[in-house]
């Protein structure tokens, strides 16, 4: 699960941290659960279980998520969840290719083949 919030997409811990500080400040919709109710401008909305990306998607928070996850380079990345279409993981294949070949980040590429090796993905 994960919340829309802004246009970005948020890991559920962030997502619930968003919610209560929203709340504390007065700012809640009148029925949260009700999310035909508000914008999701204004207020996170839940995301679906079973959403499939065509990327890898990271808490939008990044180095200040709940849950960053350390690189071995030491910078930081918002927590990595989802799961992939077919097209993403073509995505991650091509992006450890590019990755290999010095375009982009490999130690973030890496991490993907890790987790959604660990997830049974075929990479």
């Amino acid at each position: 699960m994960a919340y829309i919030y802004r246009a970005d997409i948020y890991c559920d811990d962030c997502g619930r941290a968003i919610c209560e500080r929203l709340q504390a400040a007065g700012k809640a919709p009148a029925d949260p659960d009700n999310g035909w109710s508000y914008d999701s401008d204004d207020y996170p909305k839940r995301a679906g279980d079973d959403e499939e990306s065509d990327t890898p998607e990271h808490c939008a928070a990044g180095e200040r998520c709940v849950n960053a996850i350390r690189l071995p380079s030491g910078g930081m990345v918002g927590h990595l969840f989802g799961e992939l279409t077919l097209a993403g993981v073509e995505y991650v294949k091509e992006s450890l290719e590019e990755a290999t070949a010095g375009f982009g980040s490999k130690e973030v590429v890496e991490l993907w083949q890790q987790h959604y090796r660990n997830k049974g993905y075929n990479l």
